[in-house]
């Protein structure tokens, strides 16, 4: 069986083709973002996915070795109601056109959830019942995951962990996104964990707002760019373990899954590995590869294949 994944996200335009042999084809493109601009507005974003979609869904398919089984795209951010984001409409259209071209049953998923069933791959997470992050441009948040039940459990409650990365290398004349760029500038750099972690562990939220406004402060005094950029890491590590360590605590799960773009950082996810040692947390962190942490449509296409398979 084979499954087509699409995912048009305010970041990347994705498409995925997965097996029931295991095998995982995907072709992706950023969206096309000016110099100095932190992001597309809804309306362009749509339609530079107009424009990308078709290149994508034709890479991937070139390389079919059989028929479609179906198809599954992203429509929401997250579940619920009022979850809507313009951008997801492009790839539920194109999806339900494939589908119904290829005459195969169309399957919708959640962005949100595609990120989490992509980190999964080679993660070496076996558990039914784990913690999972997703950390990226648009979310701080960990859920309970059940199976396939999904329970938000903590959260940002301002800006997201992805947004930091993303406003602070824009500020430092870095290209949009930022993540890979500003990586580059933290490993040459020494933090000294300036910037203050802004939790409250009962409710489990934290905050990230003081945190840009602390840093934009360097950044205007001109302060070492290397050393601001491994303090923005600094901050999210000491944010994400925290985070983790209460939400553990209250759930008494210790199982942890770690997705989105953010989660992409190797060393971002040195940082957590090393930390969570030293400081004993006792969490059992697991990484999906980083190809498959960045927004992708293989967790929409192999969520489209779970659901074919399971009826």
């Amino acid at each position: 069986m084979l499954a087509l994944g699409l995912d048009t996200s305010n970041y990347t335009t994705s498409a995925a083709l997965c097996s029931s042999c295991g095998e995982i084809l995907q072709s992706r493109r950023l969206l096309p973002v000016k110099t100095g601009e932190r992001g597309l507005r809804q309306s362009e974003a749509v339609f530079a996915h107009v424009r990308q979609l078709a290149e994508q869904v034709e890479s991937v398919m070139k390389a079919a070795s059989e028929p479609l089984s179906c198809v599954c795209a992203s429509v929401s951010p997250r579940d619920g109601e009022d979850s809507y984001m313009p951008v997801f409409n492009v790839g539920e259209m194109a999806g339900r056109v494939i589908a119904a071209a290829h005459h195969v049953p169309f399957f919708t998923t959640t962005h949100q959830r595609g990120h989490i069933r992509a980190a999964k791959v080679d993660s070496g997470l076996t558990a039914e019942k784990f913690l999972a992050l997703h950390l990226s441009g648009g979310t701080t948040d960990v859920l309970f995951m059940d199976g396939e039940i999904l329970t938000p459990l903590g959260t940002s409650m301002d800006l997201h962990a992805g947004q930091l990365v993303d406003r602070v290398g824009v500020a430092l004349g870095l290209p949009f996104p930022s993540g890979p760029h500003l990586e580059k500038l933290a490993r040459q750099g020494n933090a000294k964990a300036l910037v203050p972690v802004s939790m409250d562990e009962k409710s489990l939220q934290c905050h990230l707002s003081g945190a840009e406004a602390q840093l934009m402060r360097m950044i205007q005094k001109e302060e070492n760019q290397n050393d601001i950029a491994a303090e923005v890491y600094s901050i999210l590590c000491r944010t994400v373990l925290r985070l983790l360590k209460a939400t553990a605590d209250q759930t008494g799960t210790n199982e942890i899954l770690l997705a989105g773009g953010v989660m992409s950082s190797s060393l971002l996810r040195e940082m957590l590995l090393e930390r969570n040692e030293k400081r004993r947390l006792q969490l059992h962190l697991h990484f999906g590869r980083p190809e498959y942490s960045g927004d992708n449509a293989v967790g929409v296409a192999l969520i489209g294949l779970e659901k074919l398979q399971g009826g």
